[in-house]
């Protein structure tokens, strides 16, 4: 009996910790990606001459508002989109939170992209003018 309580005991702590590195994996910042307030995501997007906007939001979001000038390209879809990104420009991401960028983000640096940044809180923080569709 006292065998089972600790196998018992060993499994609950695995698991508890598979739990809290799968947090931390997704919650973490993206290793080089710079992390922007909205008026910071602002003044990038009007001082940069050669850049990209990219909203990873799914298209109805998209439609919904979207920051002028943004191009659409969803997280679900970027992998088999990549050739439409110029890794020779800044790319400014957003979604709706921030956490979709930044897993886009992720996948773009695994592509060799590094010159990337992201809206924190993603465009439900974004105090500018929004188009829709």
């Amino acid at each position: 009996m006292n065998n089972n309580l600790e196998i018992g005991t060993v499994i609950n702590v695995a698991i508890l910790v598979l739990l809290v590195w799968f947090g931390f994996s997704r919650l973490r910042p993206a290793k080089g990606l710079r992390t922007l307030k909205s008026n910071e995501f602002k003044s990038e997007m009007e001082q940069l001459k050669n850049r990209l906007l990219l909203d990873v939001r799914e298209q109805n979001e998209y439609k919904r508002g979207y920051i002028p000038n943004a191009k659409n390209i969803p997280l679900s879809q970027l992998q088999q989109r990549l050739g439409e990104i110029p890794k020779e420009q800044d790319i400014l991401l957003y979604c709706q939170s921030g956490m979709r960028s930044k897993n886009a983000a992720r996948v773009l640096q695994k592509h060799g992209y590094t010159r990337l940044a992201h809206l924190r809180g993603g465009v439900s923080t974004w105090s500018g003018k929004l188009t829709r569709s």
